[in-house]
């Protein structure tokens, strides 16, 4: 039985209105307690931006996820395919209750770290110990590697480093979060060609939401993600591309291991290379600067937004080889 459509437009048309009707109402509520971005260094703003994309966006994943759980409890979808995603859910009930754990808790270490300003061996162990619990529940990366300890660390590695890869990301209107949209949508079409459902409305979902909140943030921005939203997408994107079998007896080419690593290859990219540009001009890695890759465009005469699309473009290109693969 192919699984229908209509259940990935639903999740991805109910994400994307959540999340634009959310962000005013989390916008306000930013306003009302100060949780601003402020002007200052490095920063291209002159006045103080909310920092409602990371709690929008995590709104526009949940509510729908809720409603979805309630109306199959209901038994009120009235569409054959229920009976399958119902069993999914109550098969992997644990696994998707830590995964949705860890999105509340990544946004929630990231709203910390934008109120204030956490140290960065603090941020660090809170990512940690949330890929860890992922980790612990969830499918983790093997690379055919026999070793349970190796599946751990890689997995750990990954994840962790996706989030960063997506929170340095956030230098530049849209960046972060189109790159998460398309990610998310690559994700779902794999996913979906494979009849991983339960993967492929997750991805869905996340490309809806972040989608929902780029009107608000691209070209020009009255809320940003801030480290809660880019911390929030890093995971969500992480978390997708363990998830899928992206080697199996219907695609036995090994190097179909690899699709992930071309869905993120931008970000994966600009994060080695700020990485290793500030290791050798002998600053901390985690310190923000202005090589990144937008940063360089811009430099070479493009306007932010050119830039920003740019980026998507390539992004998108060089993702779409992981569908070939």
């Amino acid at each position: 039985m192919s699984f229908p459509f209509n259940f990935y437009l639903a999740a991805f048309t109910g994400a994307l209105a959540t999340t634009l009707a959310a962000l005013p109402l989390w916008r306000r509520w930013c306003r009302r307690t100060g949780h601003l971005d402020d002007p200052g260094h490095r920063k291209i703003h002159d006045a103080a931006v909310p920092l409602a994309g990371g709690p929008a966006v995590l709104t526009g994943i949940l509510l729908p996820l809720i409603a979805g759980a309630v109306l199959l409890k209901l038994d009120i979808i009235g569409f054959s395919s229920t009976s399958l995603i119902a069993h999914g859910i109550n098969r992997r009930a644990v696994e998707l209750a830590v995964l949705a754990a860890g999105a509340v808790a990544i946004t929630g270490l990231g709203w910390l770290d934008d109120r204030i300003e956490l140290k960065p061996l603090v941020k660090f162990t809170g990512q940690f110990l949330i890929a860890l619990a992922v980790a612990l529940v969830a499918k983790r990366i093997t690379l055919f590697v026999p070793s349970l300890l190796f599946s751990y660390a890689i997995t750990i590695l990954w994840l962790v480093t996706v989030i960063n890869a997506f929170n340095f990301m956030d230098n530049m209107n849209g960046l972060c979060a189109g790159l998460g949209v398309i990610g998310a949508l690559l994700f779902g079409f794999l996913a979906a060609r494979d009849g991983e459902y339960l993967v492929a409305l997750t991805a869905f979902l996340t490309a809806g939401a972040l989608l929902g909140f780029l009107p608000y943030n691209f070209p020009k921005a009255s809320a940003f993600l801030g480290d809660a939203g880019s911390h929030l997408t890093g995971y969500l994107l992480a978390v997708l591309a363990i998830l899928p079998h992206f080697y199996t007896k219907h695609n036995p080419h090994p190097l179909a291991v690899l699709s992930p690593l071309l869905v993120l290859a931008v970000p994966l990219a600009d994060l080695a290379s700020v990485v290793v540009i500030r290791t050798r001009a002998g600053r901390p890695f985690w310190l923000g600067d202005t090589n990144h890759l937008s940063h360089r465009l811009v430099r070479a005469g493009l306007s932010r937004p050119r830039a920003v699309l740019l980026i998507w473009l390539l992004a998108a290109l060089v993702g779409a080889l992981a569908v070939w693969l």
